[in-house]
């Protein structure tokens, strides 16, 4: 099992494939480019929609669903929308054994279909604000995929918005963007750098683009969400008009956001080590695992308490008692850890003699005892320590892997290595290309808390008010 996992230091990129497959997270499907989720990936999936649905609704979003097809006129409307996207949409041309009459685009994102709605049900200022997600699979037409990171179809959810004015479209674009750092940091323990995207980098069809930015193990940048305000671009492409107060006639604002079942790529490749997954633990579907360990003997007793752990601790946590007897202890070890569950609880018959068990810790495998009388408060604060080591271990790579170069040179030699850096950008969408072009560097977004600084662009000297956040990027 975990010797079937390539280490990181000898091929990253399998190591990452390694992982997901051991760890059954997912598995690749007949449909090239395609992934089949298997339960243990599709439930981390589930905990991260449970997060975020319980907090777009908290800000009075709602869920609606929209058709997967949409017609090839409905996707020309909007110039840049349909540019942006061309190369990697997948088009109906036949159903029902016939020509169709319009070919219908497999859903790369719904803002088209969803504003053509939209004109229907806006009339009034009284209409507005309309705060609508959805959760569904799209599908983008990939040439190099990877499991979870980049596939032809992908799972995600996709909110879309409108507003009667600039500034409520523009906080509601933040807003989310907000949700989407907790839901990394304070869930996933994965530190991000969130900020605005430049013109090149911008969503196709946006007026302005948001990100929030991680750092992968091998020093590689992960987009791991996005919030777009839209402006009045699809609401003039849609003639999505209201009436306001005053009596005036106006288009309507858009926002247009989402992330996707990329963050699980990103949780293994910020968190996991050569054994397999590291999940932190308020993302973790199983938090802990009771693993009995007896011989004939002993099984009876061992067996009882072991159900007794359970049964006190599944009132507090997620937990799974392992009591499976066709497999020894040794392997279900193996397997859990694969796997990433927090805490190991080893139960043994000299523990059951102690009133107690040992608790282990999937990150570093520091091992603990804990008495049953203190076993629910004990097992609380490590869980909670767990998730603060991720995150501090996280951030301080991030850190350790940052620099602040002025000299493209040395920003070049740098980024052989891996790393994120800080550089001046004269804001020219041009030097942006030539940088790209010669480093496969982008800009990953231009920082919401950067110092106002001047400086000279990295790449042609001109002047610049701050600098911004380069990276080589999945």
């Amino acid at each position: 099992m975990a010797e079937r996992i390539t280490p990181r230091d000898v091929d990253y990129s399998r190591w990452y494939t390694d992982v997901v497959l051991q760890a059954k997270l997912a598995d690749y499907s007949p449909v090239k480019g395609c992934m089949v989720i298997r339960p243990n990936g599709y439930a981390i999936w589930e905990k991260i929609q449970r997060i975020l649905d319980e907090k777009f609704k908290e800000t009075g979003h709602v869920n609606a669903y929209f058709p997967l097809f949409i017609p090839e006129s409905f996707m020309k409307k909007e110039a840049e929308h349909v540019e942006g996207f061309a190369p990697e949409c997948a088009v109906v041309t036949h159903g029902g054994g016939e020509a169709l009459e319009e070919p219908l685009y497999v859903r790369p994102t719904s803002e088209t279909i969803i504003w053509s709605m939209y004109k229907k049900w806006i009339m009034s200022y009284r209409d507005l604000p309309i705060l609508i997600n959805q959760w569904a699979n799209v599908v983008r037409w990939e040439m190099r995929t990877r499991l979870f990171l980049r596939t032809t179809e992908f799972l995600w959810q996709e909110g879309h918005t409108a507003h009667a004015t600039e500034a409520e479209a523009e906080a509601e674009a933040r807003r989310i963007l907000e949700i989407y750092r907790c839901l990394a940091e304070d869930y996933m323990a994965i530190p991000v750098i969130t900020g605005r995207k430049t013109e090149n980098e911008k969503f196709a069809g946006a007026v302005r683009t948001y990100s929030i930015e991680a750092m992968m193990q091998d020093k590689k940048a992960l987009q791991a969400g996005t919030s777009h305000y839209l402006g009045e671009n699809f609401a003039r492409a849609f003639d999505v008009k209201f009436q306001d107060k005053d009596g005036q006639v106006k288009y309507v604002h858009a926002t247009s956001w989402g992330v996707s079942t990329r963050l699980i790529g990103a949780l293994i490749m910020t968190h996991g080590d050569d054994q397999g997954v590291i999940l932190p633990p308020r993302i973790a579907p199983t938090q802990l695992v009771i693993v009995p360990i007896w011989q004939e003997a002993t099984r009876a007793r061992v067996l009882e308490f072991s159900e007794r752990v359970y049964q006190q601790l599944k009132t507090v946590f997620a937990v799974k008692l392992d009591d499976r007897e066709q497999y020894k202890p040794g392997y279900k070890f193996t397997e859990w850890e694969i796997q990433g569950i927090p805490v190991r609880v080893e139960i043994g018959p000299r523990d059951v003699e102690a009133d107690q068990v040992v608790l282990v810790r999937r990150d570093n495998r520091e091992k603990v005892t804990a008495t049953l009388e203190r076993l629910t408060e004990q097992a609380q604060k490590l869980l909670e320590t767990i998730q603060m080591d991720l995150y501090r271990r996280a951030r301080q790579m991030q850190q350790e892997n940052t620099f602040r170069v002025n000299d493209y040179q040395e920003f070049q030699k740098i980024l052989e290595q891996g790393a994120f850096i800080e550089a001046h950008w004269c804001g020219g969408g041009e030097c942006e290309l030539k940088i790209k072009e010669e480093t496969k560097a982008t800009i990953r977004n231009i920082p919401f808390d950067r110092e106002v600084e001047k400086g000279k662009c990295i790449y042609c000297g001109n002047p610049s008010e701050g600098r911004v956040v380069f990276a080589k990027a999945y």
